[in-house]
């Protein structure tokens, strides 16, 4: 295809433009760089073709929007991303400066290279590319690149709310995360919703002396291992009342897709990092597909340094995530943990510290496979369909606000370490993820017009 010799051409060129990119930092967290990155996406849509490119502000960090518009009567696919990252520590443990972007043993490795980039980049320049190929798109593109995804994407509901009009598309088109397993390109219908907590206790005013004090002073660390024990038995099942209310099973076509999906346990267990993890396919995917996850990502009380301090600590605190399926309300599921904990602990405090709705898009809609077929060419690796994605992205902002079919198609290596030092993009994911999108325009500019995607 007349892409592939234009990519060709162009590599240095487009390495160039991405590792511009990924020198300007974004970190969300920190509101550092944020302003200059999305100038500097404005100046990269706008070298591509796209001539309406506008910022628009939020509460917080700004969203860079374009449109490339092509007629009335034309599909319209709609290209979301981020240009924020993560912060880079621990700085010590990165072989070159995280934003220093350096290519060593055929990957990029930079802050963003992965996450997202390296991928929204590829989207950008596949519609350079493909306008250069060919003049024009066959369809309308527009571009959704925020700035606080990395935070939660707190305004990208509102934003979406009040700009229904300006975002109509017949879909969303993301890449974002990391592919399958031995690299194998997959198209991802969805993803898990998000209920992110904090519980505290307090014990005394200040520590307290573990043994002038000891069997007088409550200790909070104690009640929040107890209050725990009552959240989940010995074989996972969570024992909230009313958590699994409404959660949807598989339909057969879904098991049917992750039947299809690869699947090597000794990967799973290297990507881990654990070597005692044990899963048959079919449990593995059910896991990761359709069933919630209750979480404890971080513990805090006491002393935590070298050596031993004999304290009582007067505070404890739990961090908290659950990743929630389709029909389970994150709103609603806090309200039934704040519940819980005020039958069982009601002296501990219960903060909502931030939430993301599961979302879904049928998989028998007619473009899913030319997508699929897209990814599976440009990659030379057989291509999955995967209903859902374990992780959680503001899909449903597409799905439950708009009101529109979204995919997510990820273009990184399975091991880009995102959000960890060293993240990395391999090079030719790159230049792939860039034929990806110029193929996926082609194949949806091909379907039939009467067709309502």
């Amino acid at each position: 295809m007349e892409f592939k010799r234009i990519i060709d051409e162009n590599r240095e060129t487009y390495m160039a433009e991405l590792f511009e990119v990924l020198r300007q930092e974004s970190i969300s967290a920190e509101g550092r760089g944020i302003a200059e990155c999305a100038e500097l996406m404005v100046g990269k849509l706008k070298s591509a073709g796209i001539e309406d490119v506008e910022i628009i502000e939020t509460e917080h960090n700004p969203v860079v929007c374009g449109e490339y518009h092509v007629s009335d009567d034309a599909k319209t696919m709609l290209i979301y991303g981020h240009y924020d990252v993560q912060p880079p520590d621990p700085l010590e443990e990165w072989v070159s400066p995280p934003f220093e972007p350096t290519i060593r043993d055929g990957a990029i490795y930079a802050r963003g290279a992965g996450d997202n980039k390296g991928q929204i980049m590829a989207q950008i320049l596949a519609v350079k590319t493909y306008i250069e190929a060919e003049g024009s798109l066959p369809i309308n593109v527009k571009f959704v690149i925020e700035g606080e995804e990395e935070t939660g994407s707190p305004n990208l509901p509102w934003f979406v709310e009040q700009h229904k009009e300006k975002l109509k598309t017949d879909f969303v088109y993301t890449s974002d995360g990391p592919m399958l397993a031995g690299n194998h390109p997959v198209v991802l219908l969805g993803v898990r919703g998000l209920l992110y907590v904090e519980l505290a206790a307090l014990g005394s005013k200040f520590d307290n002396h573990s043994g002038n004090k000891g069997n007088i002073a409550r200790n909070p660390a104690w009640e929040l291992m107890d209050l725990l024990g009552t959240m989940k038995d010995d074989n996972g099942r969570i024992l909230i009342e009313g958590f699994y209310d409404g959660v949807l099973p598989p339909t057969e076509k879904e098991l049917e897709l992750i039947d299809r999906l690869p699947f090597d346990l000794d990967d799973v267990r290297k990507n881990i990092g654990d070597d005692s993890v044990e899963f048959d396919k079919a449990d593995y995917y059910r896991a990761l597909c359709f069933e919630p996850t209750f979480n404890i990502a971080g513990f805090t009380s006491g002393y935590g340094g070298e050596g031993a301090k004999t304290i009582i600590p007067a505070e404890a605190k739990v961090k908290m995530d659950m990743r929630l399926v389709m029909n389970q309300n994150p709103d609603e599921i806090f309200e039934r943990l704040r519940n819980h904990v005020q039958k069982h602990a009601p002296d501990v405090k219960v903060q909502k510290l931030g939430t993301m709705q599961p979302s879904r898009t049928s998989s028998e809609l007619e473009f899913i496979e030319p997508i699929r077929r897209s990814a599976e060419k440009s990659f030379g690796r057989e291509a999955f369909i995967q209903p859902s994605l374990g992780g959680s992205l503001p899909d449903a902002v597409w799905t439950k606000i708009l009101g529109v079919p979204s995919v997510v198609v990820p273009y990184a290596n399975i091991d880009e370490a995102n959000h960890s030092p060293n993240e990395n993009l391999v090079v030719e994911h790159f230049y792939k993820g860039i034929e990806t999108t110029c193929r996926v325009i082609s194949e949806i500019g091909e379907l039939d017009q009467s067709y309502s995607i």
